[in-house]
């Protein structure tokens, strides 16, 4: 089975709530493929900067040090890109 990653880079803002629901349905599904490791940072809608790390069953997301761009990583097999944008929002 060979791997891919898909990562890009976003101003787009994000509600802590809504990446704790992406993060849930990466999880619980493989709509999206095989999803073995996803991580990023995000600016929230309050301004404040979110990072994620997940990986099967155990997503950690916790505030951290502003960055100057959002940046998202996804890596697994069969990873549908199109439908991993659509889930971000971009």
């Amino acid at each position: 089975e060979v791997f891919t990653s898909w990562g890009l880079e976003t101003s787009r803002k994000v509600e802590r709530e809504k990446l704790d629901a992406i993060l849930h349905d990466l999880a619980h599904t493989e709509k999206y493929g095989q999803v073995l490791r996803a991580k990023g940072i995000v600016e929230g809608e309050d301004g404040n900067w979110i990072h994620f790390d997940y990986v099967p069953a155990e997503p950690n997301v916790r505030y951290g040090t502003a960055g100057v761009i959002g940046r998202l990583c996804v890596i697994g097999s069969g990873i549908d890109n199109d439908k991993i944008k659509e889930i971000f929002g971009l």
